[in-house]
């Protein structure tokens, strides 16, 4: 998994939510996913780029 230690607490946030939203709505495409965490926790462009690399390759 990806290490999001570093990352803000928006960012960790954003990740355990997207990883809700995965198991709740598989056929939902991830893309559209990354940019609502984005607009609901208010992600910075670092971390918008981190979170569309996490949900792409969660193992990188």
């Amino acid at each position: 998994m990806a290490n999001i230690k570093s990352g803000s607490e928006s960012l960790k946030k954003a990740i355990i939510w997207i990883s809700e939203q995965r198991k709740q709505n598989p056929e939902k495409d991830v893309v559209k996913i990354a940019q609502e965490a984005n607009i609901q926790f208010d992600l910075n462009p670092e971390d918008s780029e981190f979170v569309l690399r996490f949900i792409k390759d969660p193992d990188s």
